[in-house]
């Protein structure tokens, strides 16, 4: 699934330089007090996050993703002896009959097919074959509460300190239902309770998708011909209501507003027929300049990380130009980047 622009755009057209300060190493104390850099077209204007119901109209539609953040990273023992460290990926079956995972296992020598691994030195599980990047590991009990109890939360690379309970509370969207996600959809970390409720009573209507996140959102691009890019795999799930809602809001002319890449991924993923579809599926969907958006006119995002398969996605949607003209800005008001970072609120190029 690649779309590219009539100008072929390689992997250096997505760097920039920034500088590691604006990297947010922590969450702000209130959600709503991020920065918010609106841009539509070539206007960029600086907001604050709880200004963005000022820019949003009654009948609007917000598309949240409500997966919720696993405690996915364990220390691990080989039965060799051996240290390991273990990124739990995506739960396969959680079943009386087979409980499983997939995840990736960092390690001086790889483990045997067969062999076990004691996990947070409480528990054992079985490595099964290995599929690339990935091994499947077999679950001694359920995997959610094995998790739960005993697992951490898996912060990016780019944040420095260890989890605590203050992550796992600021690192998961205040509306997340459903477990299965590595990485949180961070442009949701900005809503608070408070500011949900001011946009219902305005009559913005909610609607929701679950996209699990995968560790893949945080490999680079290798290759500076995009077409060679191995896109990363991620399960989503489109619910009938939220098809009838975004179907609504498009007849009446209003905007669907994705909060997140993930949302506007999934919502994209779903309508490639040319029409939204409700169902769950994997995608691939790399999106680059040139893609044509079926579904999503608004966009809620954070700041990527550069040379990102994000920081394409935006450029696709806002316009390349504009986004680098945008990070500039940002950098130079020492706007507050990535996970734990601000927001911006793009409209589609050449949208109304």
């Amino acid at each position: 699934m690649y779309a590219m622009h009539p100008k072929t755009y390689t992997l250096s057209d997505f760097n920039f330089d920034l500088p590691p300060d604006l990297i947010a190493q922590f969450p702000l104390k209130k959600r709503t007090e991020s920065r918010l850099l609106q841009l539509t077209d070539h206007v960029i204007s600086d907001r604050r996050f709880d200004d963005l119901i000022d820019q949003l109209s009654k009948d609007d539609v917000l598309v949240f993703n409500d997966t919720r953040v696993l405690k996915a990273r364990f220390a691990g023992v080989k039965n060799t002896g051996g240290r390991v460290e273990v990124l739990v990926e995506r739960v396969l079956h959680n079943s009386a009959q087979q409980r499983s995972v997939l995840a990736q296992i960092r390690a001086s020598k790889s483990p045997q097919p067969g062999s076990t691994i004691r996990l947070a030195g409480q528990f054992d599980v079985v490595v099964g074959e290995r599929d690339g990047e990935f091994y499947t590991l077999d679950f001694p009990g359920d995997v959610f509460d094995l998790l739960e109890q005993h697992g951490s939360l898996p912060l990016p690379p780019y944040i420095e300190h260890a989890p605590d309970s203050y992550d796992e509370t600021r690192y998961q969207t205040v509306y997340s239902r459903h477990p299965g996600a590595v990485a949180a959809p961070t442009a949701g970390l900005h809503f608070d309770e408070a500011l949900l409720e001011r946009c219902r009573l305005k009559g913005i209507r909610f609607a929701y998708v679950t996209l699990h996140v995968g560790a893949g959102t945080f490999q680079p691009v290798r290759h500076e011909d995009l077409s060679r890019h191995d896109m990363h795999s991620e399960w989503y799930s489109i619910p009938e209501a939220t098809v009838a809602i975004i179907q609504q809001a498009r007849r009446e002319g209003r905007d669907v507003v994705a909060v997140g890449t993930t949302s506007l991924r999934a919502l994209e993923s779903a309508s490639q027929s040319g029409n939204l579809q409700a169902g769950h599926a994997d995608t691939r969907l790399f999106i680059t300049p040139g893609y044509q958006f079926r579904t999503v006119t608004r966009l809620v995002t954070n700041f990527h990380l550069p040379k990102s398969t994000l920081l394409m996605l935006v450029s696709a949607f806002a316009g390349v130009e504009e986004i680098r003209h945008a990070y500039q800005h940002a950098i130079e008001q020492k706007y507050r980047f990535f996970s734990y970072g601000d927001a911006m609120l793009l409209t589609k190029k050449g949208h109304r």
